[in-house]
């Protein structure tokens, strides 16, 4: 499976475009690779979805740990390799538990999770595969982050869908080729893997 655009090169960009090229390459461990090769073909698009990743993965209100689980938890049920590549170590270095990733990964809801996880996982595996939360989760997920956080919780959800599919759709590869992919999935077998309780 070949990667479906060819790399953008900062030289190649239009001068207009460079300013967000560099506000990508400041917090982009893939330079301009990953999503941002295939965002930045519409640069006015680009510079909205790089606003709202920024304020997502930096200054939300979603402690770091739970934000990178909630990502990983998108990569999985879109099968997303090159997210689920770029995201375990960050939430590895966040605090996520590699075994909770490894179970994750085998697309398992993971065991022991914490307490807080655990509604995080409930709650984003209900959303993304139901498109609703049951009242009762959503009323102990409020209970416990609070109305701002739980919204922060459901736009990131929905903002990594978009960056799944971005990335599904151009077939983004994994760099180097060395790290094990997630096995690919039917989304029938996801849903039963990870709504089981």
């Amino acid at each position: 499976m070949a990667e479906r655009l060819a790399p953008t090169t900062y030289e190649q960009l239009p001068p207009d475009v460079r300013p967000l090229a560099d506000d990508i390459l400041k917090v982009s461990s893939a330079g301009l690779g990953g999503p941002y090769n295939a965002l930045l073909r519409s640069p006015e698009m680009a510079r909205r979805c790089f606003d709202l990743l920024d304020y997502l993965r930096f200054k939300t209100t979603v402690e770091k740990r739970l934000n990178e689980f909630a990502i990983l938890i998108q990569a999985r049920l879109a099968n997303a390799q090159y997210e689920w590549w770029a995201h375990g170590p960050i939430a590895q270095r966040a605090g996520l538990s590699p075994d909770i990733i490894e179970q994750l990964r085998q697309c398992r809801r993971p065991q022991g999770m914490q307490a807080d996880e655990s509604l995080v996982y409930d709650f984003c595996v209900q959303l993304s595969l139901n498109h609703r939360v049951p009242d009762a989760l959503w009323q102990r997920t409020v209970k416990h982050f609070g109305e701002q956080t739980v919204m922060d919780l459901v736009v990131l959800s929905g903002t990594y869908v978009m960056v799944s599919m971005v990335l599904n759709a151009t077939q983004v590869e994994i760099p180097g080729g060395g790290a094990e992919p997630l096995e690919v999935l039917s989304p029938l077998d996801i849903r039963q893997r990870l709504l089981a309780d």
